[in-house]
C-alpha cells in the first residue's frame, strides 16, 4: 500500500480516547455520588452505577485487551455507541431533557465528527438524534425533591431537544469541514516534503556525478593518450581486426568524455546552478532557460536595468517555488509567458503572467489551498489539483515571500506576484 493511501483511513488514537473517557466516568461518579449523599436527592442509585461499571468495564476491555494502538473506524463506533447508550440511560434516569447534564449527549458524535468517516459520523448523529427525542417522551422524573418544584410551559420543554439537535447538527458539520481540510493539509505538506527530500537527493546525486567526473578525468585521458600512440604504432599494419579495436576503443573513451563533460557542466540535469549564489535575476534567467529547452512556447523576461545586483543564498526552496509559478503558467498559456523584475534598495518583485484562459473564478479566492475544484464542468478537465500551487505558494511563503495569485488585467490568463523585502530575502 503506498504511504499516502493510509490517509484514506480514518482513526484515532486510543490512548487519547481512553483518557477523554476516564474523565468522563470520574465526572459521573463524582455527580451521581454528590447528589445522593451530600444533596441528599432520591433517584435509582444503584442502576445509575451499574451503566458507569458498564463504561468503566469498556475502558479496561480497551486498556488491557484491545492491543491496537489506533481505534479503526468500526471499533471506534462500536464504542461511541456504547457511550451514548450509557449516556442516555444515565440521562433517562434523572429526569430526560430536563436534566441539565443531557448537553454531554453531544459529546461522543461531536468528538469522532473530525476523525471518522461521513457515514460513520451520520450514524452516531442519527443514534443521538433518536436518544434525544426518546428522552423528550421518555424519562424517569428529575431527582426528588427538584422535582416538585421545576414546572415549565411544554413550549419550553420542546425548545430544549430542538436546541440540542440544532446544535448537534451545526458542530458536527463544522467539526467534519475543518477536519477534511485538515487531513488534507496535512497530506500536501507530507507531499510537499517528499519533493524538497527527492530535491536535496538530486543534490547530493548530483554532487557526486560531479566528484566522480572529475576524478575519472585523468585515467581517460591517459587512455586516449595510450590509444593515440597504438593507432600510430599499427597504422602500417595489415591486421584489420586491430585497427578496428583500436579505433573502437578510441570513439568510447571520447565517448566517455562527453558523457563525463555533462556530469561536470550540468550534474543535475534541470538544475545546473547548484552550488553558488547568484543574483535574483541570473535565478530567473537559469529557470527560464531550463523551460525554453523542453517548451516551444515564447519566454518574455524583462527587468529594471538597475536591478539589484546583490546575491542571495541558494536556497532550493525559492528556486523550487519559483519554478513551479513558471512551470504553471508554461503548461497554461497559450503561446507566451511574461516575467518581470523589480527590484530596488527595499523591495524585490517578481511578476508571472500567461494569455491562458486565467483561474476560474470559484476558485480564485482559494488559490494557494490543496486539492481544489472548480464547480465548473468544463473546468475541471484544463486544471489540476491545485497541489503544485500550494506548494510552490508555501516553499516562498516559508521563506518570507509575500504570494498574490489573481487574474491579470493586461492579459487573458493569469498574474502571480511573489515580493520579499531585501531585509528579509538577502538574510536567508
Amino acid at each position: 500500500m503506498k504511504f499516502f493511501e493510509t490517509s484514506k483511513y480514518h482513526s484515532f488514537k486510543k490512548s487519547t480516547y481512553i483518557t477523554l473517557r476516564w474523565i468522563g466516568i470520574v465526572g459521573q461518579l463524582i455527580v451521581i455520588n454528590f447528589v445522593f449523599f451530600i444533596l441528599g436527592f432520591e433517584f435509582d442509585y444503584l442502576l445509575s452505577n451499574l451503566i458507569i461499571i458498564l463504561g468503566i468495564l469498556s475502558n479496561l476491555y480497551l486498556t488491557f485487551i484491545y492491543q491496537k494502538t489506533q481505534l479503526s473506524d468500526r471499533s471506534a463506533f462500536i464504542f461511541l455507541v456504547i457511550d451514548i447508550f450509557q449516556l442516555g440511560v444515565l440521562i433517562y434516569l434523572t429526569g430526560g431533557t430536563t436534566n441539565p447534564f443531557i448537553i454531554f449527549i453531544l459529546i461522543p458524535s461531536v468528538f469522532s465528527s473530525s476523525n471518522l468517516s461521513f457515514k460513520t459520523n451520520s450514524l452516531l448523529v442519527i443514534l443521538t438524534v433518536v436518544t434525544i427525542v426518546f428522552l423528550t417522551f421518555f424519562s424517569k422524573e428529575l431527582p426528588s425533591p427538584l422535582n416538585d418544584h421545576f414546572h415549565v410551559s411544554q413550549y419550553y420543554l420542546y425548545s430544549i431537544p430542538i436546541s440540542l439537535i440544532v446544535a448537534l447538527i451545526f458542530l458536527n458539520y463544522f467539526a467534519m469541514t475543518f477536519g477534511t481540510q485538515s487531513r488534507l493539509r496535512k497530506e500536501a505538506l507530507a507531499k510537499m516534503e517528499e519533493v524538497m527530500a527527492k530535491e536535496h537527493e538530486l543534490l547530493s546525486l548530483g554532487g557526486q556525478a560531479a566528484a566522480a567526473a572529475h576524478s575519472l578525468g585523468t585515467p581517460l585521458s591517459t587512455i586516449k593518450i595510450i590509444t593515440q600512440e597504438l593507432t600510430k604504432q599499427f597504422e602500417n599494419n595489415n591486421n584489420k581486426e586491430v585497427k578496428k579495436d583500436i579505433e573502437l576503443l578510441s570513439s568510447q573513451v571520447e565517448r566517455c568524455n562527453e558523457i563525463l563533460k555533462r556530469l561536470s557542466l550540468n550534474p543535475v540535469e534541470e538544475d545546473d546552478f547548484i552550488d553558488k549564489d547568484l543574483t535574483m535575476r541570473d535565478y530567473l534567467n537559469e529557470i527560464i532557460t531550463s523551460f525554453k529547452e523542453i517548451s516551444r512556447k515564447k519566454f518574455i523576461f524583462n527587468f529594471d536595468q538597475d536591478s539589484n545586483s546583490k546575491k542571495i543564498t541558494k536556497s532550493i526552496e525559492i528556486v523550487y517555488g519559483l519554478r513551479n509559478f513558471i512551470g504553471n503558467a508554461n503548461k497554461f498559456s497559450k503561446d507566451a509567458i511574461y516575467i518581470n523584475l523589480q527590484s530596488n534598495s527595499e523591495l524585490t518583485k517578481i511578476t508571472v503572467e500567461d494569455n491562458g484562459n486565467g483561474f476560474s473564478r470559484d476558485i480564485l479566492s482559494k488559490i494557494g489551498e490543496p486539492y481544489l475544484k472548480s464547480d465548473n464542468f468544463e473546468e475541471k478537465s484544463k486544471i489540476g489539483l491545485g497541489l503544485g500551487m500550494f506548494i510552490g505558494k508555501t516553499l516562498l511563503e516559508k521563506n518570507f515571500a509575500s504570494v498574490n495569485c489573481k487574474n491579470s488585467k493586461t492579459r487573458t490568463g493569469a498574474e502571480i506576484i511573489i515580493q520579499w523585502k531585501n531585509k528579509d530575502l538577502f538574510n536567508i
